[in-house]
């Protein structure tokens, strides 16, 4: 992990989107260290030439970046926890995933370009940028009966970085093609989670003015509906558009058992090889041996009919929590007995 240490003086809370872009004069000294310090980070993420490029033209575009690695990691991890193939994202692994057209990589590229797109957009708002700040949302509805404040989570800034950074459509390469039609079923996940938050003023309670700004939703509902697209995922093959002379996704030209046939859409994630069972050490996963499992949910599935072992272990924990004035949790402890499921070699 990377040691970032970050310009916190900030002051906390909402902006209103006119603030001068530097809050604290730095020094001539200060202000190169500060380069330098971001420079190194851009150059140590494996960049291309391009993206590099555009890490460094903003000293927040680098934390961004890291924060949406780290968050979209997580969350890969969390939706497929109980999973035979559980995000397992070491080096080795990762490479021979990305290399290959699965399943599993449309959900990487997915909640990756939804994690950067989601980290800028925070980003923006949360006055970390140079180059952005908060949402003005001057297409909002009604919008004569709201006085617009707040600071809204500026998701045209990050739309706009975000496609520029991934890259234009290729025009033939099928598989680069399907990553690029993943990265945008991440971005679109992001924009159709946009609520709009209202906050009232007046006397007594009345809603004579209403202070509203856009928020986008917890990654972590972002999260949960690409599994869900990850389930229903389509596998495709390419066709030619007579029209246009370019390559387009389409079914597979072979009518595949227990596979649909059906054209994908913009919304669906898509692949184009089948992926491995995941069950025993390969290239793309450390597989499921000694790996925890719980019983009667899916200790069945991820040991792949190994069966599991079982082993028993006394834990303490706090139990019997109450709150007491003023102000902490007083709890007793309790010791039980638990059962631990993992799965045979």
């Amino acid at each position: 992990m990377l040691d970032i240490t970050l310009d916190r003086t900030r002051e906390p809370g909402r902006l209103t989107g006119n603030e001068p872009l530097t809050i604290l004069p730095l020094t001539s000294e200060m202000e190169e260290a500060a380069v330098k310090a971001h420079y190194k980070v851009c150059d140590r993420l494996k960049l291309e030439k391009k993206q590099r490029r555009m890490c460094r033209r903003d000293p927040g575009v680098a934390e961004t970046l890291m924060e949406a690695i780290s968050m979209s990691a997580l969350e890969c991890q969390y939706q497929f926890r109980f999973e035979r193939w559980n995000c397992t994202l070491e080096g080795r692994y990762r490479a021979s995933l990305l290399k290959r057209g699965f399943k599993e990589t449309a959900f990487l590229y997915a909640i990756s370009s939804a994690g950067l797109t989601h980290a800028m957009a925070k980003a923006c708002s949360a006055g970390r940028m140079e180059r952005c700040t908060c949402d003005e949302a001057p297409d909002l509805e009604n919008r004569e009966a709201w006085q617009w404040g707040g600071c809204g989570d500026n998701l045209k800034y990050s739309n706009k970085f975000v496609k520029e950074f991934l890259g234009r459509k290729p025009n033939k390469d099928l598989r680069a093609r399907v990553d690029f039609h993943n990265n945008l079923v991440g971005m679109k996940v992001i924009k159709a989670g946009v609520e709009t938050t209202c906050k009232c003023h007046g006397v007594s309670g009345s809603c004579t003015v209403r202070t509203c700004w856009r928020q986008l939703s917890p990654f972590h509902e972002i999260g949960k509906q690409l599994k869900q697209k990850y389930e229903t995922s389509l596998k495709v093959g390419s066709t030619t558009n007579e029209a246009t002379g370019e390559g387009d996704i389409s079914p597979p030209k072979k009518s595949i058992p227990g596979h649909s046939d059906q054209i994908p859409r913009t919304t669906d994630l898509v692949y184009i090889d089948d992926s491995p069972s995941f069950c025993m050490m390969s290239r793309y996963s450390p597989g499921t041996s000694g790996r925890k499992c719980y019983k009667d949910k899916n200790c069945d599935s991820i040991c792949c009919g190994r069966g599991h072992n079982t082993q028993s272990r006394v834990v303490t924990r706090p139990c019997q929590c109450q709150v007491r004035w003023c102000c902490y949790v007083e709890c007793k402890q309790c010791t039980q007995r638990e059962e631990v499921y993992t799965c045979k070699d």
